[in-house]
């Protein structure tokens, strides 16, 4: 009779773990939404026009909203640098998000991105991408539209070195030559004419310029024109030492003249051949100082060329149990409100009941409105209760958020259900033995 006790127990055992099973819980994974804003960058270092894309994607979580733009270029034309500078110029970009509902102002993503030793034309490197944050503290909805881009470049401070070529431009009656390395020469070349009238032209953007070459006898006076303006009477002299003597040498990579210090923003400076004797080009030092904050004269306005759309995210705010009674004493069961709290029921923030969080929401619990051209890319964040807004976009994330596309149809769960009567039948069929194996012992003992 014992052997039959077990096995009914067993059978038991086996029928709730069999129920146990049918009980399962579906949650949804969260998806980080974007919109795409295209603009059209033109003046300063976009020049004619440099196309951009921008991806906006906008996060609540924590009590701060962040916003995230990642830049990128469209097509063949980039940012080029104005000048010939050092390594270190920051090219910055910063762009504007408007928020309308719960949340009333700006975003300002910001982002900069230092570019190495540059020469004019060379592209510039775009910031990986822009961000900024803000806090909430209500509930409701939140509109994000991305607005106005500006990009601004500042020049790094220090010397650039331009050699005789390619950086500068000269009439048919100059020679280029390379010489022995014993001579001193900047890169081992110098750029030489012995005609009356020749000019080696060079453009730049900067705050200071200086002429570089030789200093060596018979060679002839040389006239200095900056920013189209003659700006010595009396001309340069190489073929003089600096004391009016002259020269019995040559002397290579002497500093012939130094401009004063100029505004910063693009210049030239032309050195003209007077007489037909000898002169020579080596290379010019263009200085770049004082730069306080990014030059007006290389930013680019850019223009919104599409319409991007709004992103909306509720943001779910505590609600109050009608059913909950505040005059509950208070018990050592955890699930308990203290009676002493006049506080709503989900407004302590160490409230770890899953329940009530799932039921009433949190100020981190938000919905996903997209309209608009957008994408979405699913990122599962474990179990969350975060409760979805049916999304306007055409395409539903595998294990994102419902965006209008309905799932994948689940077919009823025959084997649960069969298996859990084979289950019933066994349990009944062995209480029947049972029953009539005690009958004929009780017939027996009579």
């Amino acid at each position: 009779m014992s052997r039959w006790r077990k096995a009914l127990v067993a059978t038991s055992v086996g029928a709730a773990a069999a129920a146990a099973f049918v009980v399962t819980s579906s949650i949804p994974s969260q998806a980080q939404t974007s919109l795409v804003a295209n603009y059209r960058c033109t003046g300063g270092i976009a020049g004619a026009g440099v196309e951009l894309e921008a991806r906006m994607t906008p996060q609540v979580e924590g009590g701060l909203m962040n916003v995230g733009w990642a830049m990128s270029y469209k097509g063949q034309r980039r940012f080029g640098s104005p000048g010939y500078f050092s390594e270190g110029s920051l090219l910055s970009l910063d762009g504007v998000v408007d928020i309308s509902g719960a949340w009333n102002g700006q975003l300002r993503p910001q982002g900069d991105q230092e570019q190495g030793e540059l020469v004019p034309g060379d592209f510039l490197e775009l910031p990986e991408g822009l961000s900024d944050q803000g806090s909430i503290d209500r509930s409701g909805t939140i509109r994000f539209k991305p607005g106005a881009l500006a990009v601004r470049f500042t020049p790094a401070e220090g010397e650039a070195m331009v050699n005789d070529k390619p950086g500068v431009d000269f009439t048919a009656g100059w020679a280029w030559e390379h010489t022995e390395e014993q001579y001193g020469d900047h890169v081992n070349d110098v750029t030489k004419t012995s005609t009356a009238g020749e000019i080696a032209k060079l453009r730049f953007t900067g705050t200071k310029v200086e002429y570089i070459g030789r200093r060596a006898p018979d060679l002839g006076p040389i006239r200095v024109i900056l920013d189209g303006q003659p700006v010595t009477d009396p001309p340069v002299e190489p073929g003089k030492n600096r004391a009016g003597q002259p020269m019995i040498g040559t002397e290579t990579q002497e500093v012939l003249w130094t401009s004063p210090e100029l505004e910063y923003g693009p210049h030239t400076i032309e050195i003209v051949n007077i007489e037909d004797k000898p002169a020579y080009v080596d290379a010019f030092r263009v200085t770049t100082s004082g730069i306080t904050a990014p030059p007006t004269h290389d930013q680019a306005t850019c223009q919104l060329v599409n319409d991007p759309g709004v992103i909306e995210i509720t943001v779910s705010g505590p609600t109050d149990d009608p059913t909950e009674d505040p005059t509950d004493e208070p018990t050592e069961e955890p699930t308990d409100e203290d009676p002493g709290n006049d506080d709503p029921p989900n407004d302590d923030p160490n409230d770890d009941d899953p329940q009530d969080d799932s039921q009433n929401g949190g100020p981190d619990h938000v919905s996903v409105l997209v309209m608009g051209s957008t994408s979405a890319t699913p990122r599962t964040t474990g179990p969350t209760a975060t409760k979805y807004a049916r999304a306007q976009v055409a395409r539903t994330p595998q294990g994102g958020v419902d965006t209008g596309e309905a799932p994948d149809p689940v077919g009823p769960p025959f084997g649960l259900v069969a298996g859990g009567a084979v289950l019933l039948m066994g349990s009944v069929g062995g209480g029947l033995m049972l029953r009539r194996r005690a009958g004929e012992h009780v017939g027996g003992r009579k």
